[in-house]
């Protein structure tokens, strides 16, 4: 069991019988005495890829879905369709870029540590490793005296993710993103 405080985006948590993954989650904390945070949390039925807004206290529950995850490597896009391949027995499955909104630009060729949310074998979504490594193709350049606390300029990776980096890094550099905020970690 789950709960609405707990939950992070690319969870799935079973409502109404249905999984549905976390897309969104807003915490809004009333200034008024004694109320409790509210938690805005936009969902997507894996099934028919509806999407479900839901203003919750922390305090409320959700089951956890019954689904198999199994360990998947991205390896490589057909058309329209992304295609992973599982770590043990080779089974490929393919997702839809609709399937993958949001996920997208953190996919390069070979990414391991993914893991695949299967129901009855027939895949309904991947859950991100919580950091990825990706070099920057496009940013201002470095300025000379810039320290590690400070400014921050957009610098573009390999998959056309903006990202406000620190002003000392500079193109071909390779960095940590976090796949939850999409924000800087560290330098690789």
């Amino acid at each position: 069991m789950a709960k609405a405080s707990d939950l992070k985006r690319g969870m799935v948590v079973e409502i109404n019988g249905v999984p549905h993954a976390v897309k969104q989650v807003d915490a809004k904390s009333p200034s008024s005495r004694g109320a409790s945070t509210l938690y805005k949390i936009r969902f997507t039925n894996l099934k028919t890829g509806q999407k479900l807004d839901e203003s919750l206290k922390g305090d409320d529950f959700f089951k956890d879905a019954d689904l198999v995850r199994a360990k998947v490597q991205f390896s490589y896009v057909d058309g329209d369709n992304y295609i992973f391949m599982d770590m043990e027995d080779y089974t490929q499955y393919s997702l839809s870029s609709e399937d993958l909104e949001g996920q997208i630009e953190y996919l390069t060729e070979g990414l391991e540590g993914i893991v695949a949310l299967l129901v009855d074998d027939a895949v309904l979504g991947i859950e991100l490793p919580s950091s990825v490594v990706l070099p920057i193709v496009e940013t201002a350049p470095a300025i000379k005296g810039a320290t590690a606390s400070g400014r921050t300029k957009t610098a573009r990776v390999t998959t056309g993710l903006e990202v406000q980096v620190p002003e000392y890094l500079e193109t071909n550099e390779l960095i940590k993103i976090n796949t939850e905020t999409g924000k800087f970690m560290s330098r690789a």
